[in-house]
């Protein structure tokens, strides 16, 4: 799954179209763009403005629902 759909699907990020902007985003610690494909086990770090969120991948699906979404990833 690529790493823009991945964030989204997930909710850690509201739009796609921004969620791999201006190298903020790190697949298993190398910069990542938007089409990077992601696996079960992959570490994603986010820089939001001072604070970083990481998280590793447990799930993936296609879908956006909320309900659904719940267990795709956990922070560390």
């Amino acid at each position: 799954m690529r790493l823009d759909k991945f964030l989204k699907v997930s909710r850690l990020i509201k739009r796609r179209t921004v969620a791999c902007d201006a190298g903020r985003v790190t697949v298993n610690g190398r910069p990542a763009k938007a089409s990077v494909n992601v696996k079960v086990g992959d570490i994603i770090e986010i820089a939001f403005g001072q604070k970083t969120v990481k998280v590793k991948v447990l799930n993936l699906l296609d879908t956006t629902k909320k309900e659904e979404a719940k267990d795709l990833f956990e922070y560390i």
